[in-house]
């Protein structure tokens, strides 16, 4: 028990003193969020003590020593006055200082949180789907969250420190010309105090790592016990209970947690801080004994010593138990670090190729074998495929036989396992992603619904250039969303979804054409429909593939769809069955080939005799 106690022990101090390493990087963020806010917290915080706090307390002792002299002498002593005048004087600088001192953190809190969140939402935008597929990155990405802004204590903590610092310093000087030995009894009494503290310290950050994932399945029971769109099954399946059960279990059991910690440390952390007040009354005890033998030179002398002792005492105890916070908060920042270490896999090479304009040949998958990551499961198999310019392609077969994932392969939001795909006889991987996606319109099944303006709902298909309000028409018209937003009260300016006031939410089948009408907009080399008609009736479904069949004239289209009608129009139809493509070709001759297509066309034909 005792070697395993000592490793646990030894293991995390060794976490404690690693953790220390993220306090550069965080101060390499402080610099960079507002370097002359930071100038100016460290020059008032080297003015306060100096002036505001010794300067007070020296004068001080002078005015003590002043009206000792008068009454035992019955006669002021020279100067005494200014002395008064001095600390009324220097208690009103102390006081602007404090408050200059509360308004550069204030400055510097909110520079620093706006820079890391700004820091972590372009990490997570550069991150590949491969991260957010794996569950212990939204782990990582929530703790990074909640640092980009909860650890505003740590950089209050760093200023108090070096703050509390100085005035050690200060103190101590004093005590070793006065009285060298009054320091021992004061070191002595804090460093158990600190120890505790840091032991403490790790323990709540182990506990609230620990308790993360757990944490995230409450905020998610929180959403779906209060969304919109869990209301209607909430109330018919009586789900309210379940979900409410389950999430004050969860609460209680790290309540629970929390309190037994709490415990220990009132405890452990109460009989330290005796230790603490025994260092700083033997120093005391020590100076009155001195004062009694007559080893001070004056009332004044002594005065400075009590004094230098009570300030020494404090600031060595709140300096340790503000280092052990620092510590504390450093072990959290391991999360936030760790985050913005992360690189993704699908990332451009150095020398990356612009996107070909115009695209010459075409894209060409070459024995293309893809499984996603963490899995053993081979979604495509020696997949061969290819599409030109100008060609209108439909990709069908039965849920889960690679279609969304040759879509995922094509626009580089994954690479294959094995194999290639080439763009104009290059290698994908030889592109810019960036510049590789400004030529491709893609809407994918589950389509964003942005809780924005119509206009911005559409011009989120191309943001890196500014959109005239023709353009933005145009696109709607194209997509036939204009019949939509004619039907809104705002236009083009209305507010969608319910999140905000004055919010019209819409069918899912007017999302989707709003969702269309980006596509469109981005005027792509090649434009990628996944099942965009899923929320389309019937006459509405023919008259968006009518459109766009005209407006993909002479570019490269790829759809992908469950509904044989839609595909018709395709100048070549894929069909993929376990993860290869088993047949190719217009309708009729697939329908003449009798294999897997006319089959399942004959399938759904059927259902609607």
């Amino acid at each position: 028990m005792s070697g395993n106690g000592n490793k646990e022990s030894q293991h995390a101090w060794g976490d404690r003193v690693r953790a220390l390493r993220n306090t550069p990087p965080v101060l390499r963020m402080l610099w960079a969020a507002g370097r002359s806010v930071v100038v100016w917290g460290l020059v008032l915080r080297v003015l306060q003590p100096v002036l505001g706090n010794f300067g007070v307390v020296y004068v001080a002792a002078n005015i003590i020593g002043g009206v000792a002299a008068a009454i035992l002498h019955g006669k002021l002593l020279p100067h005494f006055w200014w002395w008064v005048a001095a600390e009324v004087g220097l208690a009103l600088l102390n006081g602007i200082f404090s408050r200059c001192i509360d308004y550069t953190d204030q400055l510097l809190a909110d520079r620093y949180t706006n820079y890391v969140s700004v820091r972590v939402m372009e990490k997570a935008a550069q991150l590949d789907l491969t991260t957010y597929e794996d569950p212990n990155y939204y782990d990582r990405l929530e703790r990074a969250r909640v640092q980009a802004t909860d650890r505003l204590a740590m950089i209050q903590m760093m200023g108090r420190l070096f703050q509390q610092c100085v005035l050690t310093l200060i103190y101590s000087i004093v005590l070793v010309r006065l009285s060298p030995i009054m320091i021992v009894p004061l070191v002595i009494g804090v460093l158990p105090s600190f120890v505790g503290e840091t032991h403490f310290a790790f323990l709540g950050y182990e506990k609230n790592f620990n308790q993360t994932p757990r944490k995230r399945i409450m905020d998610y029971l929180r959403q779906v016990g209060g969304s919109k769109e869990s209301a209607k099954e909430l109330k018919l399946f009586n789900l309210s209970g379940y979900l409410t059960e389950r999430f004050r279990s969860l609460a209680q059991g790290i309540y629970e947690e929390n309190v037994a910690l709490a415990n220990k440390k009132l405890v452990w952390g109460g009989l330290l801080s005796l230790i603490s007040t025994l260092g700083y009354y033997g120093a005391y005890l020590f100076a009155i004994w001195e004062a009694v033998t007559g080893r001070f030179p004056s009332v004044a002398a002594f005065a400075l010593v009590t004094s230098a002792i009570q300030q020494a005492s404090s600031n060595f105890q709140q300096a340790f138990s503000t280092a052990s916070g620092i510590a504390d908060q450093a072990l959290f920042l391991t999360d936030l670090i760790d985050f913005f270490a992360i690189r993704p896999t699908v990332q451009d090479k150095p020398s990356a190729l612009p996107a070909p304009r115009p695209i010459q040949r075409g894209f060409e998958f070459r024995n293309v074998s893809f499984a996603y990551p963490g899995t053993d499961r081979i979604v495509l198999k020696n997949f061969n495929f290819s599409i030109e310019p100008g060609q209108r392609i439909a990709l069908i077969g039965e849920n889960g036989q690679g279609k969304t994932t040759v879509v995922k392969l094509i626009t580089r939001l994954y690479d294959p396992t094995e194999g290639e795909i080439l763009l104009d006889g290059v290698d994908l991987r030889e592109y810019s992603i960036e510049d590789l996606h400004r030529e491709m319109g893609v809407i994918f099944q589950d389509f964003m619904r942005y809780e924005m303006t119509v206009r911005e709902n559409i011009g989120v298909g191309r943001v890196d250039v500014p959109h005239t309000e023709e353009e933005i028409e145009a696109a709607a018209q194209k997509s036939l969303a204009a019949d939509v937003v004619a039907r809104l009260a705002s236009g083009y300016d209305q507010m969608l979804g319910r999140r905000f006031v004055s919010g019209v939410d819409l069918s899912g089948g007017e999302w989707q054409r709003i969702a269309l009408a980006r596509a469109y907009l981005r005027d792509a080399q090649m434009l990628i429909l996944d099942e965009p008609t899923a929320a389309l009736d019937a006459k509405s479904e023919m008259e968006v593939f009518e459109r766009f069949a005209e407006l993909t004239a002479g570019r490269m289209a790829l759809l992908i769809s469950h509904r044989f009608s839609t595909v018709r129009m395709a100048d070549r139809i894929v069909v993929l069955a376990d993860g290869r493509l088993v047949e190719e070709g217009s309708h009729q001759q697939l329908m003449a080939l009798g294999g897997r297509y006319a089959e399942m066309f004959e399938m759904q034909a059927a259902s609607y005799r």
